[in-house]
């Protein structure tokens, strides 16, 4: 019990969140026990982040004590969504409020570049009450203080942002901008490229009291045999035997960098 209460002070400490984004069981609790204060549940990390399974979230949620959000995105590329699309965003979400989501990740433009105002009232209205953030949709906006306003209009709760550039540290500028424009009305989320050499500058530059990142390592497969003429994926090649995991120590490091930033 004094463990859990230890945890959690940690984990929120001066207003100061870490959240991690996180596509397995493991990596979900190498996040919690590292000291991440919320989760970003995805699958295919490698687009971007994409929605995952209710099998996932369900095993996730029996196995960590933090906030779970979950990603609402069909398929990788762009954020122009087809009618089809919407309707699988619809049952997605309905199945993860069913299946115990704290809260959700989604977001949607239109052809020119805005924030798809229509589309997301009608997700945020299938989605209540949980609590929404944008994703990085808000990075391929083409004005981002206008698309701002519109996301505290609707009601989202954090936008996750690189700053519309490669990365949060290139971006740091303008999410500065975003911070003070926003003024507490909705959270500026820095993300995008975050490692435990950039977070201070970026924290101490943006004003930001959260952060987005992965703290991911590299483990090796534990297949004995491998074929080595054989790919899974497309045409990147992925190593295939090479596993992704969020690495506790990483999150730790990071933890501590913020907590004495902050």
């Amino acid at each position: 019990m004094m463990s859990d209460i230890y945890l959690k002070f940690s984990q929120m400490f001066d207003g100061f969140l870490m959240e991690t984004c996180v596509d397995s069981v493991e990596s979900a609790i190498n996040a919690e026990r590292g000291g991440a204060g919320r989760i970003e549940l995805c699958s295919n990390l490698l687009e971007g982040g994409t929605t995952p399974s209710t099998g996932l979230l369900q095993i996730v949620k029996e196995n960590v004590k933090i906030p779970v959000y979950v990603m609402i995105r069909p398929r990788g590329g762009d954020f122009l969504y087809s009618d089809w699309e919407v309707e699988v965003m619809k049952k997605d979400i309905d199945q993860m409020k069913r299946h115990g989501a704290d809260g959700l990740v989604f977001g949607a433009l239109t052809e020119d570049g805005r924030v798809d105002s229509e589309l997301c009232m009608e997700l945020m209205a299938t989605s209540r009450p949980l609590p929404v953030t944008f994703h990085r949709a808000f990075d391929m906006v083409h004005d981002p203080a206008v698309a701002l306003e519109v996301l505290v209009s609707l009601g989202f709760e954090r936008i996750l942002t690189s700053g519309c550039d490669s990365s949060a540290l290139e971006g740091l500028p303008v999410i500065k901008r975003l911070v003070e424009q926003a003024k507490g009305r909705i959270i500026i989320m820095p993300g995008g490229g975050i490692t435990e050499r950039n977070l201070q500058r970026i924290l101490e530059g943006s004003g930001a009291q959260e952060f987005h990142c992965s703290a991911r390592s590299s483990k090796d497969s534990t297949m004995k045999y491998r074929n080595a003429n054989v790919r899974m994926g497309g045409s990147l090649c992925v190593p295939e035997y090479e596993i992704k995991v969020a690495d506790v120590v990483k999150v730790r490091t990071l933890n501590a960098i913020a907590k004495n930033t902050l």
